[in-house]
């Protein structure tokens, strides 16, 4: 639970049902007031996926077109925003504009006659993200045991891509079915797919998919053998090596601060 749901029984409840439906959305909370504000530090919200609020309060309009700018962007990089809402003359003074971020706080105008500051804190809260392991291999059996316990939404076969939440695809067919296979996972138009199998084969396979019409760069794309060489051989190895792998991407797409 996020501390926002530990203060908030309601907050705890409507996040929980959103939580269920595989449904992103994003946590607000005033860390820090100056001048006069209707809303105090303190005060949450639970946000949605368009930057609604649909529980809590974070004062009147004049922080709402900016909370909800931040909740979109927190949800596109999956990552946290801070916003601080501010006059316009107050801006001026710190030599910055409405738009500009600087040391990791976005500003942005207040244009309410209060005149007062907003810091806020924007928490995006995105799906788990979905892998599809393809085949019932000893690997994908193991693979679908591992990766629940890290996060993993597993399922067998493709589904309808979902806002907000990433999909991976491993194909551990080994032998049954890898071309229809790997056709299918090439046509999602998903970031990664990973083949568990030598180079050598799925180089054999590559010239059938380039003799079906697949370009050079998809299939170039294709990890191929799945998981890193961690010198892995029983399949609850060669699990841990894949899953050890698509953690490395999923949180390489996450975007991170200047150092």
């Amino acid at each position: 639970m996020t501390p926002a749901e530990i203060l908030s029984t309601e907050l705890a409840e409507a996040a929980q049902e959103l939580r269920d439906k595989q449904e992103p959305f994003a946590f607000a909370t005033i860390v820090r007031t100056a001048g006069s504000t209707a809303a105090k530090p303190g005060a949450k919200a639970l946000l949605s996926a368009d930057g609604t609020i649909l529980q809590g309060w974070l004062g009147g309009g004049c922080t709402r077109g900016a909370v909800k700018r931040a909740a979109l962007q927190a949800l596109q990089d999956g990552a946290p925003q801070l916003v601080s809402v501010a006059p316009e003359e107050l801006l001026a003074e710190k030599g910055v504009a409405a738009g500009d971020e600087i040391d990791g706080t976005r500003f942005a105008r207040n244009g309410c006659p209060s005149r007062g500051t907003v810091d806020i804190f924007i928490e995006p809260c995105l799906p788990s993200p979905q892998l599809v392991v393809m085949g019932a291999s000893p690997v994908a059996q193991s693979l679908c045991a591992l990766a629940p316990q890290f996060h993993w939404s597993v399922s067998s076969a493709l589904g309808q891509d979902k806002p907000h939440q990433q999909c991976f695809i491993v194909i551990a067919t080994q032998g049954q079915g890898d071309l229809d296979a790997l056709k299918a996972a090439l046509n999602a138009q998903t970031s990664y797919v990973a083949f568990v199998g030598s180079r050598k084969k799925y180089a054999s396979l590559a010239k059938k998919l380039a003799a079906a019409g697949f370009d050079r760069p998809t299939l170039d794309r294709v990890k191929a053998p799945a998981g890193l060489d961690l010198g892995a051989v029983t399949p609850e190895e060669i699990a841990l090596s894949i899953l050890a792998q698509l953690v490395q991407d999923r949180r390489a797409t996450v975007k991170q601060p200047d150092a």
